[in-house]
C-alpha cells in the first residue's frame, strides 16, 4: 500500500542524494499544533508537504472529510497522524460522508525559511515574507522528521532563472515600416507630399507607443531585479535552517498511542487532535505578530499585543504661563532649567534614543544587500536609516524627561528582531549612551545634547558619534544635525532639522546629506538632499526626499527624478492623537507589558513615578514627583565626582565616548540587580554618601 507511516525519513546510504530521501512525487503529511492567538492558543492542523508547497487545513470530525486517497504516495509523521487516517478510512468504509478538506493556508518553501526553537525541543518556526508560523509537534523526534523533510524539499527545488521565465522584447528591437502604406496611397493617386505627411504621422504615433513600452520595460526590469534579490535572500536564509546531519534520529521502536479508548467510528476523540466544528461554523483566528525577519521568538512575548493608545487622562490639564518662566531663563542651559510637567511628554530621553530604531528593518535590508555583494545599496539603506530617525519628531513640541544619573531603559522587541539598552552615564555634561543588537548588525553611540533657550526658539546641538557595525566588519559613523524649535512665544510652534550629515564608511562608499534649513516663506520644508560617493570621490548615487515623509535615490552620476526608487517611507500617524503627537511606535515605549515589571532593574525609565503619573493624566502628582526627583538630581554632580561609574557602559580612553560592556541581558535573565540602586525611591543624604 503506497500510503505509509514513518517517524523519520529514510536514511541515505553510500552518500545518497536528497532525491532518495524524498523522491519526486512523494509527500509528507501529519498533524501539527499551530499557534493562532492568545484567546485560542494552540490548535491542531493537518499539514501536507507536496511539490515544494506546505499547505494546512482545519481538522474536523474524521467521518466528514477525506484528506488523502489510499493511492497517494504519502509519508506520515507522528502517532496522531496515523490514528487520524485509520479512523478516517474506518468511518468512510462504513458509509461515512466524505468531503474534500478546505486549505486555509499555504507556504512556498522556495521563498521561505525555517528554524527550530531554542527553548522548546518540540517547537519550530517557518518564516515567509508576510508571516511567521509557530508550530509544535508531539515529540522531539517528530520535530526532527519534519525539519529533515523541509530541508530535503528545499534542496530539490528547481532553481530557475527569473530572466529565463519571462521573455519580453526590448523597446530598441521594436520597429515598423510605412512602405506598404505609402505604396497603397500612391496607387490611389495621392499626392507625394500627402503620402510623406502620412508616413511622418505614423512614425510620430509609433514613437509615443515606443516610449510607453520603454517605461513598461524599465518597470519590468526593476520588478525582476527585486524578485531575484528576494529569491537570493531566501535561498541564503536556508543556511539559518537545520543541517540534516543534526537530525540523525535514534534507531529504535516507537510505541503507538492506545486505541482502545475510542470505538472505530468514535466522534469523541481528544480535543487536542480533533475539533468539533460544523461545516457552517467557521471561527476566525489570527497568527501571532508577523514579520519578515527571523527573530528569537520567546514564548513570553507571544501572548500580548502592544498598546495602540495612551491611557485616558485622569485630570483636566491646566495651562502654564510662559512669560513668568522666560524672563528668568533666557540664555541658560535648558537641561538645568526646572520646568513643570506641562512641557514634558511621557517618555524620557533614553526612550527617545530608542525611537531612532523604529525603522530598524532598513538596517536588516542593508545587511542583506551587503551580504549579497551590493555595497552601494547597503550604503543607501544606511543613509535612509539615518534620515528616518527624524520622522518621529514631526509635531513633537514637548520635552522628554531628563533622566537621573544611572537611569536605564531596555527594549526587547522580538517582533523586530532587536534588543536595546541605554543609560545616562554622566550628569555634567549630560551624556546618554545606548547599544542595540539586530540581525547581522550592532548599533551604538552616545549623545551630549547641548541646548539653549533664546526666548523665541530652542536650539539643540547634539555632540557625539553614532556607530553602525555589520557582522562582516563594515562600519558607518555619523553625527546628528542641529535641531531648532521655533515660535515658542507667538505663532505656530514647529521643529526643524538643519545642517550637514557625513556618514563615513570604512570600505567602498560614504554618504553626505544636507538637511535644508526651513525659511519663513518656504513652501517645501523638511528637504534632504545628498549623494553617495566611492573612495575615489566619484558620485555613485543621488539621494533626495523629506525627513518627515520619504527618501528616494537615483543610481549613477546623472539625476532624473522620473527614474528614482524608493528607499524609505514613514508610517502613518496613529488614529488617536494627543497633544504629545506620539507615533504608534513611541506609544509602546513606556508600556509595562504583562510580566515585564518584575524583570526590570529598579533604574528603568518605565518605573519613574513622575513620568508614569503624567502618562496617566495625574498632573498634580506628576509635578510633585518631578520636583522631588529634581532635588535628588542636584546631588548627581557630587555623586559623580565621588567616583561613581556607569553600570553597563564604560568610557573609551580619551575619546570621551562610551561603549557597552555587556552583561545586561544575562543579569536580566537571572534577575540579578543587587548593584542597581533604587534611584526613584525616597532620597536621603546617606544615599548620596553611599553612592
Amino acid at each position: 500500500m503506497p500510503l505509509t507511516r514513518s517517524k523519520s525519513l529514510p536514511s541515505t546510504e553510500n552518500g545518497g542524494s536528497d532525491r532518495q530521501n524524498l523522491p519526486s512525487g512523494r509527500s509528507v503529511a501529519g498533524i501539527l499544533h499551530k499557534w493562532t492567538n492568545y484567546g485560542k492558543g494552540w490548535r491542531s492542523r493537518w499539514f501536507l508537504l507536496r511539490d515544494g508547497i506546505l499547505s494546512y487545513s482545519k481538522i474536523r470530525r474524521p467521518e466528514n472529510v477525506n484528506m488523502l486517497s489510499p493511492s497517494d504516495d504519502v509519508r506520515l509523521i507522528g502517532d496522531n497522524s496515523d490514528d487520524r487516517l485509520s479512523k478516517m478510512y474506518s468511518c468512510s468504509g462504513r458509509g461515512g460522508r466524505r468531503k474534500h478538506h478546505k486549505t486555509i493556508g499555504i507556504v512556498h518553501l522556495k521563498v521561505s525559511s525555517y528554524r527550530e526553537s531554542k527553548s522548546d525541543n518540540k517547537k519550530f518556526y517557518i518564516f515567509t515574507a508576510t508571516k511567521t508560523l509557530h508550530l509544535r509537534t508531539d515529540s522531539r523526534s517528530d520535530r526532527a522528521a519534519w525539519l529533515q523533510a523541509l530541508a530535503s524539499t528545499r534542496r530539490i527545488l528547481p532553481l530557475q532563472s527569473l530572466s529565463g521565465d519571462f521573455s519580453f522584447v526590448s523597446p530598441k528591437d521594436l520597429s515598423i515600416s510605412t512602405e506598404r502604406l505609402k505604396k497603397r496611397l500612391r496607387e490611389e493617386g495621392i499626392n507625394e507630399n500627402l503620402v510623406k505627411q502620412c508616413g511622418e504621422i505614423v512614425d510620430s504615433e509609433f514613437s509615443k507607443v515606443q516610449e510607453q513600452i520603454k517605461l513598461l520595460h524599465e518597470e519590468r526590469t526593476k520588478l525582476l531585479d527585486a524578485l531575484k534579490q528576494l529569491e537570493m535572500a531566501n535561498l541564503e536564509a536556508e543556511t539559518s535552517g537545520i543541517h540534516e546531519s543534526v537530525y540523525q534520529l535514534p534507531n529504535h521502536k516507537y510505541s503507538s498511542l492506545s486505541r482502545g479508548k475510542y470505538s472505530e467510528c468514535s466522534t469523541s476523540a481528544s480535543s487536542e487532535v480533533f475539533e468539533d466544528i460544523s461545516e457552517e461554523d467557521e471561527p476566525s483566528f489570527h497568527d501571532t505578530i508577523e514579520c519578515f525577519n527571523e527573530p528569537d521568538v520567546d514564548s513570553e512575548n507571544m501572548h500580548f499585543k502592544r498598546r495602540t493608545r495612551l491611557p485616558d487622562p485622569a485630570e483636566k490639564e491646566k495651562g502654564v504661563s510662559l512669560w513668568s518662566m522666560i524672563k528668568d531663563n533666557v540664555g541658560k542651559d535648558l537641561s538645568r532649567v526646572c520646568l513643570p510637567v506641562y512641557f514634558n511628554e511621557p517618555i524620557s530621553s533614553l526612550q527617545r534614543c530608542f525611537e531612532d530604531l523604529e525603522y530598524s528593518y532598513l538596517l536588516d535590508q542593508a545587511y542583506e544587500y551587503g551580504k549579497s555583494g551590493n555595497s552601494l545599496l547597503r550604503a543607501l539603506y544606511v543613509a535612509a536609516f539615518a534620515v528616518a530617525g527624524y520622522a518621529s519628531t514631526e509635531g513633537r513640541h514637548c520635552k522628554p524627561f531628563n533622566p537621573l544619573l544611572g537611569e536605564t531603559y531596555e527594549a526587547d522587541f522580538p517582533e523586530m528582531g532587536i534588543r536595546f539598552v541605554s543609560e545616562k552615564v554622566s550628569h555634567h555634561p549630560t551624556v546618554i549612551a545606548c547599544h542595540c543588537e539586530g540581525k547581522g548588525w550592532k548599533f551604538w553611540g552616545d549623545t551630549n545634547l547641548r541646548s539653549k533657550f533664546w526666548g523665541r526658539s530652542i536650539q539643540l546641538e547634539p555632540v557625539g558619534v553614532l556607530t553602525l557595525e555589520f557582522d562582516d566588519g563594515e562600519t558607518f559613523q555619523w553625527s546628528k544635525v542641529t535641531t531648532t524649535i521655533y515660535n515658542i512665544l507667538l505663532g505656530k510652534l514647529y521643529c526643524d532639522h538643519h545642517g550637514t550629515m557625513q556618514i563615513r564608511g570604512n570600505r567602498q562608499y560614504s554618504c553626505t546629506l544636507k538637511f535644508k534649513e526651513q525659511s519663513i516663506l518656504d513652501r517645501n520644508p523638511h528637504q534632504v538632499n545628498g549623494f553617495v560617493e566611492d573612495v575615489t570621490g566619484k558620485k555613485a548615487a543621488t539621494v533626495f526626499g523629506k525627513w518627515n515623509d520619504s527618501l528616494h535615490y537615483v543610481a549613477g552620476d546623472a539625476f532624473n527624478k522620473a527614474s528614482s526608487s524608493l528607499l524609505w517611507k514613514s508610517t502613518k500617524p496613529p488614529p488617536n492623537l494627543t497633544r504629545y503627537n506620539l507615533t504608534s511606535f513611541a506609544i509602546t515605549l513606556n508600556e509595562l507589558t504583562p510580566g515585564l515589571e518584575e524583570k526590570l532593574p529598579p533604574t528603568d525609565s518605565r518605573l519613574r513615578p513622575d513620568q508614569r503619573h503624567l502618562e496617566k493624566g495625574e498632573y498634580e502628582k506628576a509635578n510633585e514627583e518631578k520636583q522631588r526627583l529634581e532635588r535628588r538630581q542636584r546631588t548627581s554632580r557630587k555623586i559623580q565626582e565621588s567616583g561613581w561609574r556607569p553600570r553597563w557602559f564604560e568610557p573609551q580612553g580619551e575619546s570621551e565616548s562610551y561603549k557597552y560592556t555587556g552583561g545586561y541581558w544575562e543579569a536580566r535573565d537571572e534577575k540579578r540587580w543587587d548593584d542597581c540602586p533604587n534611584i526613584f525611591g525616597e532620597f536621603t543624604e546617606e544615599v548620596a554618601d553611599c553612592a
